[in-house]
């Protein structure tokens, strides 16, 4: 802290970023599990020598899934400690949203925003630069489509969370911007990918990092000047859930707007319903057509 003139604060006023590993697993992309292709490729018989085989395959598919998963968990352990220990050696030091925001307007020192283009089109901080760590993989290769699909089934279609893949010129890029000895403020929107990125950079020689913690979305309204359509804490939300006024911020925001904010999503809710309900009455109607047509 002493470095960019600000008060010293605790090391650790814990990040709830380090309490949530799936949030790591997400941002490094969309879990490997090959079991569609095993399972499809199955055909219903009677016999005993199926049902074994089948078996046996649901028992090899669920081990694999239960060992990917605790490979990511071992991963974002390790990750923790080594971050942990970054900061609590002072190699990466330690920001509140507001003292960023009093280091960028006082000091006019450099912010690194390493979020995807998915969340810094929505908000950023003014004068910052970006250079995302991680951004939406918009490949249509095999591979690339089958983790999109994958995402979109696990839980991508309620958070909007797309499909990522690690910058290879990531480093490089931020090299090219800012000599080594810079005072550099890295952050994101939860302050999980930003410390990956301090991890870099701390391994490639920066030897004045600074980490946002709790990520821009944890700052208030006064302590960034903020540009883009939407307000900061939104950048991070997408998906039904954001449609549907059911994330975090949304209630937040609810709770200081009144009945009026609750409404709008009232009604986006009604009209899911009106839209299902007149969907599956099509279907019906649809159904009933096409028996006819074979009766005839």
């Amino acid at each position: 802290m002493e470095a960019l003139g600000l008060p010293a604060i605790g090391l650790f006023n814990r990040c709830s970023c380090f309490h949530r590993p799936s949030a790591f697993t997400m941002v490094l992309g969309t879990p490997k599990y090959g079991c569609h292709a095993s399972l499809a490729s199955f055909k219903l018989k009677p016999s005993s020598t199926t049902r074994t085989h089948h078996s046996k395959s649901v028992i090899r598919v669920q081990a694999d899934s239960e060992d990917y998963e605790l490979k990511q968990m071992r991963d974002m352990a390790a990750a923790r400690k080594r971050w942990e220990t970054l900061l609590r050696e002072g190699k990466v030091k330690v920001l509140t949203p507001r003292e960023a925001g009093y280091a960028v307007q006082l000091s006019n020192k450099p912010l690194l925003d390493v979020r995807p283009s998915n969340e810094h089109k929505k908000a950023w901080v003014k004068g910052s630069t970006w250079i995302p760590i991680f951004d939406v993989d918009n490949n249509l290769d095999a591979g690339t489509v089958g983790r999109k699909v994958t995402n979109f089934v696990m839980g991508g279609w309620w958070s909007g969370v797309p499909t990522l893949s690690y910058d290879s010129q990531f480093l490089a890029k931020v090299e090219q911007k800012f000599p080594k000895d810079t005072d550099l403020i890295v952050a994101c929107q939860k302050g999980l990918r930003s410390l990956a990125a301090c991890e870099i950079l701390y391994n490639a020689g920066y030897t004045n990092l600074f980490w946002v913690q709790g990520g821009l979305e944890a700052a208030e309204e006064e302590d960034l000047i903020i540009e883009g359509p939407l307000p900061l804490k939104f950048a991070g939300i997408g998906g039904v859930s954001e449609f549907l006024g059911w994330t975090e911020q949304q209630r937040a925001a609810a709770a200081k707007e009144g009945w009026g904010y609750r409404l709008v999503f009232s009604a986006r809710l009604v009209g899911l319903f009106l839209l299902a309900d007149a969907l599956f009455l099509g279907a019906q109607q649809v159904a009933r057509y096409l028996q006819d047509i074979r009766s005839h």
